[in-house]
């Protein structure tokens, strides 16, 4: 018996990437395992060395999109900055990653989609929303004691942020011509940092 193949994360990335390509085209029903080991190169068997169903797939995909941002949160939460620095540094982060993600939007709706009958998607976003206000809610909250912002709801406040990110992505969705993601977040975030900064 042939020894089983090395499992390296080098081709766990090409495997997703060939996956997510896929997945915009042909969305999550119409997408067979059999076209993403073709566009990765491997074969079929090969593939089922890395990811045991499309399913697998589809949450690795989903967990790789968030957990690299929420290191990039993290990551920012060390630094010594003000509450509002740190928000817009998040943002700035967030802007770029939806321009270089653009590609994978529909794939993102896509998981919206099966939320809404699929109890694993639904847990898994639900833990993932609850990570991001774990992270949010604390710097909004350090704003408020420290002077910066109004006495507010941080929680709140953290909804509202997602909110403007997640609205404005599916405004884009609607109508490409009147939206630009990053600019459209931008806005929004402003007007809501204006309405709960304490006035100089």
């Amino acid at each position: 018996m042939s020894p089983r193949p090395d499992v390296t994360n080098e081709r766990k990335t090409q495997i997703l990437n060939a996956a997510e390509d896929i997945f915009s085209q042909k969305g999550f029903d119409g997408a067979r395992m059999e076209d993403i080991a073709g566009e990765t190169g491997v074969s079929k068997g090969t593939l089922y060395l890395y990811f045991k169903s499309k399913d697998e797939l589809i949450f690795a995909i989903l967990d790789r999109m968030f957990q690299r941002e929420f290191k990039q949160f993290e990551d920012l939460e060390k630094q010594s900055t003000s509450a509002i620095d740190t928000i817009w540094k998040m943002i700035d982060l967030i802007s770029k990653d939806i321009v270089g993600l653009i590609r994978i939007i529909p794939i993102v709706y896509q998981f919206l989609a099966l939320a809404f009958r699929n109890k694993f998607v639904q847990a898994a976003l639900k833990k993932y929303i609850n990570h991001y206000l774990d992270i949010l809610t604390p710097i909004i909250q350090q704003g408020i004691d420290s002077g910066e912002f109004r006495a507010v709801d941080a929680r709140e406040v953290s909804i509202a942020m997602g909110a403007i990110i997640e609205g404005t992505l599916l405004l884009w969705v609607y109508d490409r011509t009147i939206v630009d993601p990053e600019k459209n977040i931008q806005a929004g975030i402003k007007i809501l940092m204006d309405g709960i900064l304490t006035e100089k």
